[in-house]
């Protein structure tokens, strides 16, 4: 029963897809133009960029006279609201469950943000468990996270696959553990020369398919 370490934003969850949709919406409230979703998207820069970096950002750029913590707190809990798991993504994980494959997800982040979005989106239905950086001291890419996932659901890593958006993170991580992995391009193309992925997909519903196809060929 092989392990599957899967990541949660842009693999299990649309969180870009999320962020766009509020954008549109914040953008209209506060009667900007909407030939700025763009440098919205690119600045949030699929979230790695700090909540309060961003803030700060948007408060300039448009002259807000808005709090910085309700601007926070409004870019921690907005896009959420457009979260939601697509049902062909539990379907994927339903079979890939069946046919004897662990998926665990491995997500760096806030505790109690990640949980709740496993929790409300219905992800936790379909997974065995779930580690989040905060909760266990150390982010992807570091092996020890990978590592703590497995002890969580009592299963060796031999044999583990790797599933996710991240170079370096998901893959990164992958490659320092020797594990296969299965990145997934979202329109991108693989330019890390220090590793590479064992297969690459446009989807996690593709990658979850080529990790089983690549079990079968064993």
């Amino acid at each position: 029963m092989p392990l599957v370490f899967l990541a949660l934003d842009d693999t299990l969850l649309d969180r870009s897809g999320a962020f766009r949709l509020w954008s549109k919406g914040f953008l209209d409230e506060i009667a900007a133009p909407q030939d700025d979703l763009e440098w919205l998207v690119s600045v949030d820069a699929d979230g790695l960029t700090s909540r309060w970096d961003l803030a700060d950002l948007i408060r300039e750029r448009y002259r807000l006279r808005v709090p910085v913590i309700d601007l926070v707190d409004e870019l921690n809990t907005g896009p959420l609201t457009f979260e939601r798991l697509d049902p062909m993504v539990g379907c994927a994980l339903e079979i890939a469950g069946d046919a004897g494959l662990v998926p665990v997800v491995v997500t760096n982040g806030q505790t109690e943000q990640q949980e709740a979005r496993i929790r409300r989106t219905g992800v936790d239905r379909y997974v065995a468990d779930w580690v989040i950086s905060e909760e266990c001291g150390v982010s992807k890419p570091n092996p020890r996270i990978f590592a703590l996932a497995a002890q969580r659901v009592r299963m060796r890593l031999a044999g583990a696959w790797v599933l996710g958006d991240s170079p370096e993170a998901d893959i990164g991580g992958a490659a320092a553990l020797g594990l296969p992995s299965v990145w997934l391009h979202r329109g991108r193309d693989w330019v890390d020369n220090r590793f590479a992925p064992t297969r690459v997909v446009g989807n996690v519903i593709q990658g979850i398919s080529a990790i089983m196809a690549a079990r079968e060929t064993r």
